[in-house]
């Protein structure tokens, strides 16, 4: 659990503009919790979307400004997926972008 929230905040800083903010929410239901974070930075297409929980996909601008090899979120996919939950992302160009991680609180099926 702290390699997913640490992988998604790291992420949320390196594409935030300097010193910009950075938002963190958690919420719970009986079945879910639900960690958000939020950058203020470049955003991303829809396209790009798609594809940024591949293994070493950078994608846009990002490419070149933005160090990293692309793992990040992909590991952060194969650990929530582990543990049962889903990931969602907002985002579009020039907006940021919000991850939402969606945990079951019981624990994985099985």
């Amino acid at each position: 659990m702290t390699q997913i929230v640490v992988n998604l905040i790291s992420n949320a800083v390196k594409y935030s503009p300097q010193g910009g903010p950075v938002g963190i929410a958690v919420n719970a239901t009986d079945e879910l919790a639900t960690v958000a974070v939020r950058d203020h930075g470049i955003g991303m297409s829809e396209a790009e979307v798609r594809r940024i929980f591949e293994p070493f996909s950078r994608v846009g601008l990002s490419r070149d400004a933005i160090p990293g090899v692309g793992l990040g979120l992909h590991v952060v996919l194969q650990l929530v997926r582990a543990h049962g939950g889903t990931v969602d992302v907002d985002s579009a160009p020039g907006r940021g972008s919000t991850f939402r991680v969606h945990l079951p609180r019981r624990g994985p099926p099985g």
